[in-house]
């Protein structure tokens, strides 16, 4: 039997260990002090809080080796990429490193990117990225990439969850990863743009810092293109965290149960204390959905835009859910632009990972106005709408206090239109459009307003006459109602999933 020359194995290996050292280095001492001393994590450090302790496997890290002597050294290509454990589960990640040449994207870690978005399919698990750089790097040859990682991640949409976190400036294409994901977090100290101030400048003439110009005053509040804001990059990290946590790891399965906490059935009983049944009175109904869900179990996705809208995920008796629930606290729950947007895009993602989907509809239409008709309020309602009707997944409708006009509809309340459960408070006002208003504007007399009045106010036992509504509620049972919903909904994780294939045109 031959034994090797250990020693010729010796010089091998401690030449991929000073290798490995070097592709783990980053961008060196003075600019991993400084990104800390600005209280920010460097990427290692991000890929660590992301994934369960000791679980993250580095692929791709000798990327940019052959830099290692060049005049603009590039460990891993500016670009920490890998796999682990997530809450147990398995997932991806990229993870942009600042420190090396600003985080650019260089040829090698362009394909790095895609590589991700292929074993994400091809391994069906989640995708999270982590964004802090400059965009291509202007040193890059571009030798013929077909395709690329932008469209490896349209190619994926619908099939894993996919995350992205921004913790620093983000620009170019490696900010387009965003708008691409299901669910955008921005930290206090990020920014996202198609081109940085120098290049707006340049082209356009404007001078604009980053924070004006992509800031979360820009993102979060005004543009709607990231959902959440953080404070730092661990409250960032521990949000994507908890939001994956509600999903399966791919389209072909459903959601995770959770065993244990708060599961059973209990009557609501400040909720009678929290609404008023006279519509004109507003709560707000994050409230409620507290009082709702299992205990500390809710996740309110996209707070600061379309706040007259929430959309939150939690768990009712240890079933993930969606909610979509006027919020009677912001202009009395009038659908607006931002607030169906959201809804849209919220919904379709629930859609396509199987989540149920419970709507509470508290709202006096869609919102009005030279100001709403020139946002495009009729089309984004109708996207709405659309992505409510096109649901496949348990949908669980409550009628609250009010529902008029294109409101209920894009509330889920249409009758016979794929509804698991359709219930109503007593107390509710229905109709075109509220009484008051729309006599003033019908120029009705006194006998009619009154009939119509009458009418709108018993609307719950006109509808539930007719079957528009399975049942009349006791607002205390509210909880009760809907964990009964789920039971009439179990036979469906019994099937079969798959990814959800819509035809026809979006609005």
């Amino acid at each position: 039997m031959m034994t090797s020359d250990l020693g010729r194995w010796e010089a091998i290996l401690g030449e991929l260990d000073r290798r490995q050292n070097f592709a783990r280095a980053m961008g060196g001492g003075a600019r991993l002090r400084r990104h800390g001393e600005a209280g920010k994590l460097n990427a290692r450090e991000r890929a660590a809080a992301l994934f369960d302790d000791g679980s993250f496997v580095e692929i791709g890290a000798l990327t940019g080796i052959l830099s290692e002597t060049s005049e603009t050294p590039a460990p891993a290509d500016g670009l920490i990429a890998g796999f682990g454990r997530i809450n147990g589960r398995p997932a991806l990640a990229g993870v942009e490193d600042f420190t090396v040449l600003g985080g650019s994207i260089g040829d090698a870690a362009s394909d790095k990117r895609y590589r991700l978005t292929q074993l994400a399919a091809q391994e069906r698990v989640p995708l999270v990225f982590m964004l802090e750089g400059a965009g291509h790097r202007l040193t890059n040859t571009h030798p013929g990439r077909s395709p690329n990682d932008l469209q490896g991640l349209a190619e994926l949409s619908g099939q894993v969850p996919m995350v992205s976190l921004v913790h620093g400036a983000s620009a170019g294409h490696g900010a387009l990863t965003a708008p691409l994901s299901d669910f955008v977090v921005m930290t206090q100290a990020a920014s996202m743009f198609a081109a940085g101030p120098p290049l707006v400048k340049g082209a356009i003439g404007e001078v604009v810092t980053k924070e004006e110009l992509g800031g979360p005053q820009m993102h979060v509040l005004a543009s709607g293109v990231a959902h959440n804001l953080a404070d730092d990059d661990a409250a960032a990290i521990a949000m994507a965290r908890q939001y994956l946590s509600y999903f399966p790891l791919n389209a072909w399965e459903h959601p995770p149960l959770v065993r244990d906490g708060d599961l059973g059935r209990r009557r609501l009983d400040d909720i009678l204390g929290l609404i008023d049944p006279d519509p004109r009175f507003p709560f707000d109904m994050r409230l409620l959905l507290a009082m709702l869900v299992d205990e500390g179990t809710l996740f309110e996705v996209q707070p600061k835009y379309g706040a007259s809208l929430v959309t939150a995920l939690g768990r009712l008796g240890g079933q993930s859910v969606a909610i979509v629930a006027n919020n009677p606290a912001v202009g009395a729950g009038a659908i607006d632009a931002a607030a169906a947007q959201k809804a849209a895009h919220f919904m379709d993602v629930a859609g396509a990972f199987h989540l149920p989907v419970l709507f509470l509809t508290d709202n006096p239409g869609v919102m009005a106005g030279t100001a709403a008709e020139r946002s495009g309020v009729l089309r984004h309602a109708a996207r709405m709408f659309v992505a409510q009707h096109r649901l496949k997944v348990p949908k669980l409708h409550v009628t609250l206090r009010k529902a008029f006009g294109f409101g209920s509809s894009i509330m889920a309340m249409n009758p016979f239109d794929g509804q698991t459960i359709s219930l109503s408070f007593p107390a509710i006002a229905l109709g075109a459009m509220p009484a008051a208003s729309g006599a003033d504007a019908a120029g009705l007399d006194a006998a009619t307003r009154a009939r119509i009045a009458a009418e709108q106010a018993g609307g719950a036992y006109h509808l539930a006459d007719k079957m528009g509504f399975d049942n009349v509620i006791d607002p205390r049972d509210l909880r009760n109602a809907l964990l009964d919903g789920l039971i009439l909904a179990e036979g469906r994780r019994n099937r079969g999933s798959e990814p959800v294939r819509q035809a026809g045109i979006t609005p």
